[in-house]
């Protein structure tokens, strides 16, 4: 019986421990000044995470948006504008890195793709609608004798 109130209480402490070891505990922020703080927070909004790709490294914890966050975190305290971050990553690791990337010859599919999916959609789906409404609007010559013969019919 011991055993089994051991098991039991075992068994129902196991899911707050798992979670308990698992949850991400609150981080207190890395530097002491508030402000700076909130301008590294700031900074790493405009970026785009490069492992997770729909994140920004603020809301990211992957560790390489961790790591990019103490480097912006650096840069700053070392008196670095918040420009010449993002210049610095930009040319580092492209503008990819940027999660709003300047309109450009090379970033223009970016901006112009999904507009363009959805007028290609628009457009497939307008030229569906017609063809079917014309396929039923039509009967073959046997089809409306058919008909004709179906409507005459007494139903007695």
């Amino acid at each position: 019986m011991r055993e089994l109130i051991l098991a039991l209480a075992l068994l129902t402490a196991a899911p707050a421990w798992a979670q308990g070891a698992s949850a991400p505990a609150q981080a207190a922020p890395l530097a002491d000044d508030p402000a700076l703080e909130a301008r590294v927070y700031a900074v790493a909004e405009e970026l785009r995470c490069l492992v997770c790709q729909n994140e920004t490294i603020a809301a990211s914890q992957a560790d390489l948006a961790v790591d990019l966050r103490k480097q912006i975190r650096q840069k700053l305290a070392a008196g670095q504008s918040e420009r010449q971050i993002l210049d610095f990553m930009t040319e580092r690791y492209g503008d990819f890195v940027l999660y709003r990337p300047p309109l450009k010859a090379t970033t223009v599919a970016l901006w112009v793709g999904p507009f363009a999916l959805l007028g290609v959609a628009a457009a497939v789906l307008v030229i569906n609608i017609r063809r079917r409404r014309a396929a039923s609007a039509t009967l073959s010559a046997d089809d409306a004798r058919r008909a004709r013969d179906l409507l005459a019919e007494d139903p007695r």
